[in-house]
């Protein structure tokens, strides 16, 4: 039977709590919080019992707790239970919700169990973040649109209308390209351009087809594999692009280049070496 593992970080940062519980057998009983609970399963199948009802939940499904949500749940094959999720208290969700809706009114999740693929896209790599210490902007990013989407399909409607604010999106595309290099926070773009950062977000989202964190990382793609071209180590152009560190660097520039840095910058060496052999023959 696979090893049972649990682990959990506080995020100070976000002021949230994230979990990984893998291989777990063991029933949970009939109980409430009084924070927040979002989580997704990762494998297994279990028969949850929440407010009178009974679900089946399996691989994929997301699972949203209000404060107060009696629930319970145990294993209904013959595995186990990975399952990650986050712990979200009353007040940080209070403030969560008045940047993304404009009101100081907490969330009340309609369902207790979903199937949203969107809304894994935003959970899944904010949560490795929060367990891998990233102190990148993304982060927060991510937990905005995250909260954001749930409010709006699942919760209280938040307004749908999206401003459009091209001079203030422009003035954070400067603010990117010029500080790249350093660790931004949202509310650092966020001051330079007047704009809250649910408004920043969403116009910036619409305008350029990316969130401003993955402007960021397009920017400093772009610049490290200059660098790789001239022949700069990966772990020095990880360091020159801002990248926290070079596993961090590696991931990213696997997923926009396909190749992984080091491989990157050997065909470009490969090239200046058969130039200095064919210009002395």
């Amino acid at each position: 039977m696979k090893k049972e593992t649990r682990t959990v970080v506080y995020d100070d940062e976000l002021q949230i709590e994230a979990y990984r519980f893998e291989g777990i057998v063991q029933p949970f009983p009939n109980h409430f919080h009084e924070y927040y609970v979002i989580g997704f399963v990762e494998n297994g199948q279990r028969v949850l019992f929440c407010k009178n009802q009974e679900y089946t939940i399996t691989k994929g499904d997301i699972v949203l707790f209000n404060p107060g949500d009696n629930h319970a749940c145990v294993q209904s094959d013959d595995g186990t239970l990975d399952y990650r999720g986050f712990n979200i208290t009353k007040e940080v969700m209070l403030d969560l919700a008045a940047e993304v809706t404009g009101r100081m009114e907490l969330p009340v999740f309609s369902t207790n169990v979903i199937f949203d693929e969107e809304v894994a896209c935003y959970l899944h790599p904010l949560h490795e973040l929060v367990m891998k210490g990233y102190c990148e902007f993304g982060k927060e990013e991510n937990l905005l649109l995250l909260i954001s989407l749930l409010i709006q399909r699942y919760g209280q409607t938040s307004p749908s209308c999206i401003p459009e604010c091209r001079e203030e999106i422009e003035k954070a595309c400067d603010f990117i390209e010029q500080h790249y290099a350093d660790r931004i926070y949202l509310v650092q773009i966020c001051r330079h351009t007047g704009l809250s950062k649910s408004t920043l977000l969403r116009a910036f989202t619409k305008s350029k087809g990316v969130t401003p964190y993955s402007y960021l990382v397009n920017i400093r793609i772009g610049k490290a594999k200059k660098l790789l071209e001239q022949g700069v180590p990966p772990i020095e152009a990880a360091m020159q692009t801002g990248f926290s560190d070079q596993s961090h660097f590696t991931n990213y520039f696997n997923r926009f280049i396909g190749l992984a840095p080091g491989l990157y910058r050997d065909i470009f060496l490969e090239k200046e070496s058969a130039k200095e052999e064919m210009s002395n023959e």
